[in-house]
């Protein structure tokens, strides 16, 4: 009798253990499940340990419109420190662990795939016990783990560039995951729009889901932007402490003095501190009447941050105030989570440039703490801007000279490196030489230029080639692949015309100033001032997407050209202006120039900026 109930209560126990098995999980949402599984990694956190979702309410709707099944397309237009980057985490760690499906996350570069597949993703699976059981060591023999596609029962997660056409094809995807959308390629290389090209492959899922993030740029080019706007344009908005009227985290109600934020209904001015102590009160809230539901759009911006104080983005503002338009562009977009648009125009008269002249007096103003020079190679002539510059990037044009002489004689370029030797004077007859100059090696002397630059690299002589496109960064690389193995810089052409147009456009002396002197020996006469301002930006559509394009006013543009090349100089050596300033408040000048016998020296003091 004793054997029997024994059996029978060991039957009973393997039946519970089978339906254990086979029951389906407890039916979770997505911040339910970070709230219990999710582990946040100290390489990426500064707050490690067991994730929270109460820390930042205003995710908990976000995530949570991914379990949705009558929402397919989520929108995230979004400032910086805000923890998108984190939404997106749990978004992936909740199909790897709870519903298992293929995943692409769409990036703009795949150096920025490898990068967050390191430092992000990598950690995140090692840290969530859940995520580890079920992705593989990458040195298991049976192991489908790389850094750049991670393996696991039911799916897979693969990063992929949006510059890399290879990786968009033949893929069934159930889940995209789009990251900084606005930085994207128009094209990949020769396939058409990429995140077109990743939707194709969701569309043979009934429960696909596309998930678009970014930090929005300008309203003519936004990706994220024409998403959000077409989408339920939901703002996160919190109650009034005083009167419960709920209400977004408004910039133009933020009042610097005090530091606080006027309430739209009772008009009280409550401090950082009693708003935000509303935030697990709060929801989002779409403008709209009747919205589709079916493509939910959310935007935040940093006043609704736990991690950033309001005091600290009222600082942040001035700062970038001081420093002109692009600045001020990029604190809108990843501060307010706005996108930008230029009413004043991107272009500049070469009329008003010539009103602002001014007599110097001298050929180095006072202030002047670090010259460089830009060199453009025509057929028939070099011509050569020097420029000074000053604390907060104030610069003042010292002289643009034109050595007319046959580019193919040795005689040209021993013109050049004597002008580029020489002294230029301060009012009290201080002398101060070129710190660094940028040659440009395209054209048609690109062989001559490289066996003028390659002796003086010590003197921080150096090669350029212009690489257009909105999204390369000023410094865009620096190869040694060419003949004579120069250090040859790239530079983001597009970028640096953005800059020099933005600074020209300031109209107060100080940060980004553009002077101009009026002597007339200096060279800056009317047809320079035509070639400095020749050019302007507009938007036209390629493959279907909106794209800034520079097109000519005017027929020369050397005046553009060399400004930029100037600064490249600049921004390549990187020197300290305070370190500067306090030498010259002591009467000491730096002059790389004189000192060329100690390269190494000069090199590694730019390199940590002098």
């Amino acid at each position: 009798m004793a054997k029997k109930i024994k059996i029978k209560r060991k039957t009973s126990n393997l039946f519970k253990n089978i339906c254990k098995i086979l029951a389906p999980p407890p039916d979770l949402k997505v911040s339910e499940w970070a709230d219990t599984y999710r582990m946040l990694s100290a390489e990426s956190s500064a707050e490690p340990g067991k994730w929270r979702t109460d820390r930042a309410p205003y995710q908990r709707e976000i995530l949570d419109s991914v379990s949705d099944s009558d929402v397919e397309t989520i929108i995230i237009m979004s400032s910086a420190q805000v923890g998108k980057t984190e939404i997106l985490n749990n978004i992936i760690g909740y199909h790897i662990d709870y519903d298992p499906a293929p995943m692409l996350l769409l990036m703009p570069t795949e150096s920025l795939c490898n990068s967050y597949s390191k430092k992000r993703l990598n950690p995140m699976i090692r840290d969530t016990p859940s995520l580890t059981d079920k992705v593989k060591p990458s040195k298991s023999r049976d192991s489908d783990n790389t850094i750049l596609e991670k393996g696991f029962p039911g799916g897979y997660i693969a990063m992929v560039g949006a510059n890399a056409p290879t990786g968009l094809s033949s893929r069934p995807i159930r889940i995209l995951l789009a990251d900084e959308v606005d930085r994207f390629p128009v094209s990949a290389g020769k396939e058409g729009d990429p995140l077109s090209l990743a939707e194709k492959r969701t569309k043979n899922f009934w429960n696909k889901k596309k998930i678009y993030v970014s930090t929005p740029t300008e309203k003519e080019i936004s990706r994220i932007y024409k998403e959000f706007e077409s989408s339920t344009q939901e703002e996160w908005c919190v109650p009034c402490p005083m009167c419960g009227k709920y209400q977004t985290f408004d910039w133009n109600r933020i009042k610097f003095e005090d530091v606080t934020m006027k309430c739209i209904n009772c008009k009280e001015h409550l401090t950082e501190y009693e708003w935000k102590s509303q935030l697990h009160r709060g929801k989002y809230i779409s403008p709209l009447e009747n919205p589709d539901k079916r493509k939910r759009g959310f935007h935040l911006n940093a006043l609704t941050s736990p991690w950033e104080p309001w005091i600290s983005i009222i600082n942040d503002f001035k700062e970038a105030k001081k420093k002109g338009k692009e600045s001020l562009k990029t604190w809108f977009n990843t501060t307010l989570g706005q996108v930008w648009e230029d009413k004043e125009g991107d272009g500049v008269e070469y009329r008003d440039l010539m009103k602002r002249n001014q007599y110097y007096n001298c050929q180095v103003p006072d202030r002047v703490l670090i010259l460089t020079a830009g060199v453009d190679v025509q057929d028939d002539r070099l011509e050569v801007e020097v420029v000074g510059w000053g604390q907060d990037k104030e610069s003042w044009g010292i002289e643009y000279k034109k050595i007319i002489c046959n580019p193919e004689l040795k005689e040209t370029w021993d013109k050049l490196d004597q002008y580029l030797t020489g002294l230029f004077f301060y009012s009290d007859n201080t002398p101060i030489r070129i710190a660094a100059t940028c040659i440009d090696t395209g054209g048609h002397r690109t062989n001559d230029a490289y066996d003028f630059i390659k002796p003086r690299e010590v003197r921080n002589i150096f090669g350029i080639k212009g690489v257009s496109g909105r999204n390369q960064d000023f410094i865009h690389s620096c190869t040694t692949t060419n003949r004579e193995k120069i250090h040859l810089f790239n530079i983001g052409v597009d970028k640096g015309k953005e800059t020099i147009y933005s600074r020209l456009n300031i109209k107060d002396y100080g940060p980004g100033y553009c002077h101009f002197p009026k002597e007339e020996n200096a060279g800056y006469d009317l047809e320079y001032f035509k070639s400095l301002c020749s050019e302007k930006r507009i938007v036209r559509l390629v493959n279907g997407q909106a794209k800034f394009q520079w097109i000519k006013k005017y027929k020369r543009n050397e005046g553009l050209d060399l400004r930029n090349y100037a600064t490249a100089a600049l921004e390549i050596i990187k020197p300290n202006f305070e370190q500067l300033q306090a030498l010259r408040e002591r009467g000491i000048i730096y002059d790389v120039g004189s000192n060329v016998k100690k390269k190494k020296k000069v090199k590694r003091q730019l390199s940590k900026g002098v």
